[in-house]
């Protein structure tokens, strides 16, 4: 392995640590995530340039909140702490910090206070930032410069220079900050002094070797989708370890429309992927009957799919590893990044996953962002047919169908689904959306057509725009589009009597409904 500059990001548990190292990453700086509480030892054995703390979802003020001895300030390397970062270490520093009058969220306005400052160099002195936080630093002691306010006040950036402390209280790392990335430019290149020599096809030779060494001399089975994720992992795992792979694509039910034929064709063909089809509808939709919970259900499928890979497994031998393509936002939304991280909800491949299951896992994306796969993707040769597919969930149309999962409420909702989609397609806007599906609610309304009352399930559109699936915006789309999808789903779909547009962003909501 070259040698290359890293940075260390000590993670308090917030939705954003793995963020900030893609930001990192973006910027041709390699970055690694280490829990808060790794010993100071570990983290110089990294030999990092620099360290940056992340946010949390805990208050400084509380006992058994991520904390950092007072020892670390002389660790030697520049420090920036983000959002809870900078009120930890203006604890450690000997400030105050307490619950603010005002919390801020959102978006806000900071004014640059020092504008001599190295990690403000070049910027105007005021600008538009994205706040997350209801603590704030109450009082500083007169060794930490105020490098910036924000409308209210508060200190939003402080330094100490000659040690090269840095904190900011807004997240320069979500896209909402006008100029975060050149705040942490100016982190990286100004006071770490990095060299951006960092790239993708590094990270892709790195992960081959990493995993024909996990592997050794065993098999792995794959759980092929038809997504990006699976697919990608299948094709880096097959340059690592050849015919010891073995692919498995189960037909769970719960797949969109015509899928199965379409993605099999794509594997067999242009991928040249030795795939075993499994169809075990049957048996997903009997384990699904009569829950409603949307927890219950992802769990239920991810029980489901292993005791199906399992019996898979048996078929073809000794196979000990499954391998997955769970990404990073999987991962933090399930509550298995950070202590003291939210469980937001259980993905089927992290936490709903039994207990007694008898694979290992294989999971070589599992710290990575969609739009990071997709770039791996094109490097291993992944055709654009497969890349440019939306995100679609594991647990596949079950948390799409509210409530009971039912194999006609099922076929109401693929059809639709088809419908809106193609027509995104034909309008040029499918490659313009991060995401875009049907969700089909468990109640009933009261329609008219052809001068007859019917009483049909509303269907409703979703379709967001994002850069990694953290946060999102609802996608403006044409009004001509949306008339002629609604009209063709209550057309053409019997059973369907409404059509109605989520227009909701990440957060409040999460993208999917489910």
């Amino acid at each position: 392995m070259k040698t290359r500059d890293v940075i260390v990001i000590l993670d308090c548990g917030s939705q954003y640590t793995q963020l900030i190292a893609r930001r990192i990453r973006e910027l041709r700086v390699f970055s690694e995530i280490l829990p808060w509480d790794a010993p100071v030892e570990e983290i110089r054995s990294r030999s990092p340039k620099g360290i940056v703390i992340s946010g949390s979802p805990m208050s400084v003020t509380i006992p058994g909140a991520p904390t950092l001895p007072r020892d670390f300030l002389e660790i030697g390397v520049p420090i920036l702490g983000i959002c809870y970062g900078m009120q930890l270490l203006s604890f450690l520093l000997g400030g105050k910090v307490e619950r603010a009058e005002a919390a801020e969220y959102g978006r806000a306005q900071v004014e640059v206070e020092d504008e001599g400052s190295p990690l403000f160099r070049d910027l105007p002195q005021r600008f538009c930032v994205w706040m997350s936080h209801g603590d704030s630093v109450a009082w500083l002691p007169p060794h930490v410069r105020v490098l910036a306010k924000s409308e209210g006040g508060l200190p939003a950036a402080i330094g100490v220079p000659e040690k090269r402390i840095w904190g900011l209280q807004f997240h320069p790392e979500v896209v909402h900050t006008t100029y975060g990335v050149e705040i942490l430019k100016n982190f990286l290149f100004e006071i770490c002094g990095c060299d951006p020599s960092w790239d993708l096809g590094d990270w892709v030779k790195e992960k081959v070797d990493e995993i024909a060494k996990t592997v050794g001399d065993g098999s792995v089975l794959s759980a092929l989708s038809g997504g990006v994720d699976s697919t990608v992992a299948a094709v880096l795992t097959r340059r690592a370890i050849g015919d010891r792979l073995h692919c498995v694509f189960v037909n769970n039910g719960l797949l969109r429309l015509n899928e199965a034929e379409s993605v099999l064709s794509v594997y067999r063909q242009e991928l040249n992927l030795n795939v075993q089809y499994v169809d075990a509808s049957e048996e997903f939709l009997t384990a699904l009957q009569g829950i409603t919970d949307p927890e219950g259900k992802r769990k239920a499928v991810g029980e489901t799919f292993i005791r199906v890979f399992e019996r898979e497994a048996k078929r073809i031998g000794r196979t000990e590893w499954l391998l997955q393509g769970t990404l990073y936002p999987d991962v933090i939304e399930s509550g298995h990044r950070g202590r003291g991280a939210s469980v937001i909800k259980t993905h089927h491949n992290v936490g709903g996953l039994p207990k007694d299951m008898k694979f290992k896992l294989l999971e070589p994306l599992r710290d990575l962002f969609k739009d990071e796969v997709r770039a791996i993707g094109a490097i291993l040769g992944v055709p654009n047919t497969i890349l440019r597919r939306h995100p679609f969930p594991g647990p596949g149309l079950a948390v799409r169908c509210l409530g009971e999962v039912t194999r006609e409420k099922l076929e109401l909702l693929r059809r639709a689904d088809a419908i809106f989609l193609e027509e995104l397609d034909s309008a040029g806007f499918y490659d313009k959306v991060w995401q875009a599906f049907c969700v089909l609610l468990p109640v009933k309304s009261v329609g008219v057509m052809g001068d007859e009352r019917t009483y049909g399930h509303p269907v409703v559109l979703r379709a967001i725009e994002s850069q990694d699936g953290m946060t999102a915006d609802w996608a403006y789309l044409d009004r001509q589009l949306l008339d002629k999808v609604a009209r063709r789903i209550c057309n053409e779909v019997k059973g369907i009597n409404r059509v109605v547009l989520d227009l909701t962003s990440k957060p409040p909501a999460t993208i999917e409904w489910e």
